[in-house]
């Protein structure tokens, strides 16, 4: 990993959102290079909950959830109902339709990475965004 920006990865924040707890190890494993600071919710209830407690710096969100949707937890971070209204976030879903997409861009998202996630994909996606967010 080319640290162009300087970041310490080990002092990021990393909020992992997915219902299915096989998908938050494989994305975990996908991101260890990093060593980021993970915590993880398996609804966007308890990811807002979580949010309130502890701003991460980077949310890693899915769309299919119970309880409460990945698009209606990006749409309620954006308008400021738990943190950082700013924060990194990047959506990891199996919908892949173009209105999917849009839907989830136009929320607000930072990115939107399909499922299967593909590694090298997935982690040149975190590191370009945090470069960008924190080049001083």
């Amino acid at each position: 990993m080319h640290n162009m920006a300087n970041i310490d990865y080990t002092k990021i924040k990393t909020l992992l959102v997915d219902d299915v707890a096989l998908n938050i190890k494989v994305v975990e494993k996908m991101i260890s290079p990093f060593k980021f600071q993970i915590r993880t919710a398996s609804n966007g209830e308890q990811a807002l909950k979580a949010i309130a407690e502890e701003q991460p710096d980077l949310i890693l969100l899915d769309l299919m959830m119970p309880i409460m949707d990945g698009f209606e937890t990006l749409q309620r971070i954006r308008a400021g109902e738990a943190g950082d209204p700013n924060v990194l976030i990047l959506i990891l879903s199996a919908l892949n339709s173009e209105k999917d997409i849009i839907r989830g861009m136009n929320l607000g998202a930072n990115d939107f990475i399909t499922k299967p996630v593909i590694m090298q994909r997935l982690n040149n996606v975190i590191e370009k965004h945090l470069q960008e967010k924190f080049k001083d």
